[in-house]
C-alpha cells in the first residue's frame, strides 16, 4: 500500500526520515558496541597482567603494542563520550546530502577522530619511557615517585580551570555549532572535521588522561570514572561546574597524595613501600 502523502503531496514527515533514523540507530549501535568490546578487552588485559607490568608506566610494552592498547582504551572511553557529535555530523550530513550513503564519510569523521588520539598515545609512549629513565637514574624511592604523580594529579585540576580548558569544552559541548561552523564538504573534509574534533577534545581532556598514569594505567575503576567524568562535562547544562568540582577533587587528593603517598593506588606497584 503507498503511504498517504501528506498536505500538497509530500510524503509524511515520519517516514521520510525513516531511513536517517534507521542510520542514525545503527551508528549507535556499533558505536556502543565497539565500546563495550574495548571495555572487555582492556578488563580482560588488566586481569592477565601480570606485577612486572602493572609496575611499568608502559605497561612493559614497546611502542607499537602500547599504542594499539592505548587505541583500544581511547575507543572504550571516548566513543561514548563522543557520540553526540558523531551522531550530529551524521544527521547534518544527511539533511544536506539527501541520500543514504553518509555511513562511510562518517566513519572517515570518526578515522580523523582517532588520529589525534594515536597520535597523542605515541607522545605519551615517549613520556612514559622518559620518565621510566629519570626514576631510575634519580633512584627514586616510592614515595618519591607517588608525590610525583600527587603532582600530575594537581597540575590536572588546575588544568580544569584554565582558558585552554574552557574554550575546548565549548567546542565539545555545541555539537551542532561546531559541526556548522566546521563543515567541509566531502571525504577529505570529513576526515578535516574529525581531525579538528579530536584536536578540541584533545585540548579538553589530555591531563585527564596523564593522570592515568599515577592511578594506573590499566586501572578500569579510574578509566570508568574518567569517562563519566567526560561525558559529564560535555552533555549535561551544568558541565563547566563539572568540571569546576573534578578541579578541586583532584586538587585535594593530589595534595593529599603529596602528604600520605600511600594513598595512591599504585603506590606498591610502583616501587613497593615508602622509604
Amino acid at each position: 500500500m503507498t503511504p498517504r502523502p501528506a498536505p500538497g503531496g509530500a510524503p509524511a514527515a515520519g517516514l521520510r526520515r525513516d531511513p536517517l533514523i534507521i542510520q542514525r540507530n545503527l551508528i549507535l549501535f556499533v558505536l556502543i558496541l565497539v565500546a563495550a568490546a574495548a571495555w572487555a578487552f582492556l578488563w580482560w588485559q588488566g586481569s592477565t597482567m601480570d606485577m612486572a607490568a602493572m609496575m611499568s608506566s608502559t605497561m612493559g610494552m614497546a611502542a607499537l603494542p602500547f599504542l594499539a592498547v592505548w587505541v583500544i582504551m581511547m575507543v572504550a572511553m571516548m566513543f561514548p563520550t563522543a557520540a553526540p557529535m558523531i551522531l550530529t555530523f551524521q544527521r547534518i550530513q544527511s539533511a544536506k546530502r539527501e541520500r543514504s550513503g553518509a555511513f562511510v564519510p562518517t566513519w572517515i569523521f570518526v578515522g580523523g577522530y582517532l588520529l589525534v588520539w594515536s597520535a597523542a598515545g605515541l607522545i605519551a609512549y615517549a613520556a612514559a619511557v622518559a620518565g621510566e629513565r629519570i626514576a631510575i637514574a634519580a633512584d627514586l624511592s616510592a614515595g618519591g615517585i607517588a608525590r610525583f604523580g600527587g603532582v600530575v594529579l594537581i597540575a590536572a585540576g588546575v588544568y580544569q580551570l584554565t582558558p585552554l580548558k574552557n574554550v575546548c569544552l565549548a567546542k565539545c559541548q555545541t555539537p551542532i555549532g561546531f559541526i556548522m561552523s566546521s563543515w567541509r564538504d566531502g571525504t577529505a573534509g570529513a576526515f578535516r572535521m574529525g581531525v579538528l574534533h579530536g584536536i578540541y577534545c584533545l585540548g579538553c581532556c589530555w591531563l585527564l588522561f596523564v593522570i592515568l598514569f599515577p592511578l594506573g594505567i590499566m586501572n578500569i575503576v579510574a578509566m570508568a570514572l574518567i569517562t563519566v567524568l567526560i561525558f559529564a562535562e560535555k552533555t549535561i547544562p551544568t558541565g563547566r561546574k563539572v568540571a569546576r568540582a573534578a578541579a578541586a577533587l583532584l586538587v585535594v587528593y593530589g595534595a593529599a597524595v603529596i602528604v600520605m603517598p600511600s594513598i595512591l593506588p599504585t603506590f606498591m606497584d610502583m616501587a613497593g613501600p615508602a622509604q
